[in-house]
């Protein structure tokens, strides 16, 4: 490796902002892996791995704590419950520290870590019940992340596939084809981008409603896409407007709602498609909060 790429590596790991999502990452991937209660060779090996990415930061803060102390773990190539409690203390020490935690907000930190919890669950490129369940906890543990990119549409997945009480091996490729879009290949051992692209010509999303959203009216921006089964797009804009909301037929960054008629389809999981939810789902990916919304779920906060 040439003193060039070491010193860009250097700095990519220095950088306030990599530093961040590094740690951030690893307390998702060690609460990935952990998820099912076992931890097998190909989940201790992404480990590994992050440490190895790490090394010759080895006597820098943090990880001049961080990396001792999971080789310490990983000497018997067993993960034992201490010690990921012991790594996962340090861990929120460290992004609990004043100076750390005032880089980044609480919902950034969130996602940096659903991220890799993400990460963590893939890491054997297994996905079973336990670990489903153990997102969908995780999920309702952090409702504060409502709005946010890709939180929603990972919890919709997750109620829909759940629904019937039933995840099926179909229903488990579909979400490990949504997760994978959230997995930095270049920085994992055992997921690998070859795989993710044959998964994902099999299964993929087009978009996907919220959940039972929160829906303000009062001088939030709102679009309608598809055909309604109740009204019509003038009367809907009406309405929105009677109730103090704001209607603009384009999707725009200033848009808060995007409404999707469901034409009689009471679906709302994999309802959402069209150009305007595309071009929504490209502003959420940007950063920008727009809830795609159900039309069962709109008329249901109407008063008429």
């Amino acid at each position: 490796m040439s003193k060039f790429k070491e010193i860009e590596d250097y700095r990519k790991f220095t950088s306030k902002a990599e530093l961040h999502k590094s740690i951030n990452s690893l307390i998702g991937i060690i609460h990935g892996i952990r998820s099912d209660d076992i931890t097998n060779k190909e989940e201790i090996a992404e480990l590994i791995h992050w440490c190895n990415l790490h090394r010759r930061l080895a006597k820098k803060a943090p990880f001049n704590e961080i990396i001792p102390l999971i080789d310490q773990a990983l000497l018997d190539n067993k993960l034992e419950e201490e010690e990921i409690e012991d790594i996962m203390w340090l861990c929120n020490n460290i992004v609990n520290d004043n100076d750390f935690n005032s880089y980044y907000d609480i919902i950034t930190s969130s996602i940096q870590q659903l991220h890799g919890i993400l990460h963590g669950i893939m890491a054997d490129n297994v996905l079973n019940d336990m670990e489903i369940e153990q997102l969908s906890n995780w999920i309702d543990d952090h409702d504060f992340l409502r709005g946010t990119y890709p939180f929603d549409e990972i919890h919709s997945l997750l109620v829909s596939v759940k629904q019937d009480g039933i995840i099926n091996e179909d229903e488990k490729n579909l979400l490990k084809a949504f997760f994978a879009n959230f997995i930095d290949t270049r920085i994992s051992h055992n997921i690998h981008e070859f795989d993710i692209k044959s998964l994902q010509s099999q299964y993929s999303i087009s978009g996907i409603c919220a959940v039972n959203p929160e829906i303000i009216f009062e001088n939030k921006v709102f679009s309608f896409t598809g055909a309604s089964h109740r009204a019509t797009r003038n009367e809907i804009a009406r309405i929105i407007q009677e109730m103090g909301g704001i209607f603009n037929d384009n999707v725009t960054k200033s848009t808060n709602y995007l409404i999707v008629g469901g034409n009689g389809n009471p679906c709302w999981a994999f309802a959402c498609y069209g150009r305007k939810v595309e071009k929504a789902i490209e502003l959420r990916k940007k950063g920008t909060p727009i809830v795609i919304v159900h039309e069962n779920d709109f008329w249901d906060e109407v008063v008429i």
